[in-house]
């Protein structure tokens, strides 16, 4: 089970819902339920227009992460197979972290958006062009990786000692850094660089946005105006709070129930939660109902 030169476990342990074990086979189909809604909810073509490839990217974020826990997810479930193998683990880990981090500053930018098409409506069609936003998500998308890239690295260079049991049922590099039994350090250090430089700079800096933008509309002379500028801010404002407010601490049984339904929340939310909002949205999945029946 260990390599005894550094006491390195070819595999890890996953903890699923202790003390549920018996009921994990209901749990297998709302959780595929949900995948599938989540699944079919991003096939709506209109995102694919240049006003939506925002909300493409995100969609494309929250699916990744999703897709990257699923497996070891339905595993436990379905078959009981809490074991994972270290290299898998580790690129589990890098995979939710990167899409994560890929989601968050996706949300950033959709805040931005929002904030130069009501401060400055005349110049926005100019700003938001296709390579603009091209550019936008090549920025984002190298920055996710190149964030957790060393992590995993550091980590298979680390001596675990025996130690192999994860408390969730996928891999995280918080659960994973609590394990080895040398200097962890420098990936302490790294991954709270790399969480306070994104998620923990991109909240902030949401917030701001959004602040300004609440500033921006309160100036507006015609109520109709603040009404119909705030309601294009709401869905925007309920997928970050989908995204962030999840992740605030519970009971640690709580805890792993949430940690198991978390990643599929969003990307079944936001299709709902925009096509509510759209016009086009709504036209596009009933269609696709159409279309179906």
């Amino acid at each position: 089970m260990f390599n005894s030169s550094q006491f390195t476990p070819k595999y890890f342990l996953l903890t699923g819902l202790p003390g549920l074990e018996t009921l994990y086979p209901w749990f297998v189909f709302p959780f595929c339920t949900l995948y599938l809604v989540a699944l079919v909810g991003k096939k709506n073509t209109s995102l694919h227009q240049p006003m939506y490839l925002f909300l493409a990217m995100l969609a494309f974020a929250e699916l990744a992460v999703s897709a990257s826990t699923l497996p070891t997810v339905l595993g436990i479930f379905l078959f009981g197979a809490n074991e994972i193998c270290f290299e898998a683990c580790l690129l589990q880990m890098f995979s939710i972290r990167s899409f994560s981090i890929l989601e968050s500053g996706v949300l950033l930018a959709m805040s931005v958006d929002r904030f130069v098409a009501i401060y400055n409506p005349q110049r926005y069609t100019a700003i938001l062009t296709v390579p603009h936003i091209a550019g936008s998500a090549a920025v984002l998308g190298l920055e996710s990786v190149m964030l957790m890239f060393p992590l995993p690295f550091l980590l298979k260079h680390l001596p675990f000692c025996g130690h192999n049991v994860l408390s969730h049922s996928y891999c995280l590099h918080s659960d994973l850094i609590q394990l080895p039994c040398g200097n962890t350090r420098p990936n302490s250090i790294l991954g709270l660089c790399s969480v306070t430089s994104t998620l923990g700079l991109d909240s902030l800096l949401i917030v701001i946005s959004y602040m300004l933008i609440l500033y921006t509309v309160l100036g507006f002379s015609s109520g109709e105006g603040r009404r119909k500028a705030l309601g294009t801010c709401v869905p925007r404002i309920r997928a970050v709070l989908v995204y962030y407010v999840p992740t605030i601490s519970a009971a640690p049984a709580l805890r792993r129930f949430l940690a198991n339904v978390y990643l599929l929340v969003p990307p079944v939310l936001n299709p709902i939660i925009y096509s509510a909002k759209s016009k086009q949205n709504r036209q596009g999945l009933i269609r696709l109902f159409l279309q179906r029946k």
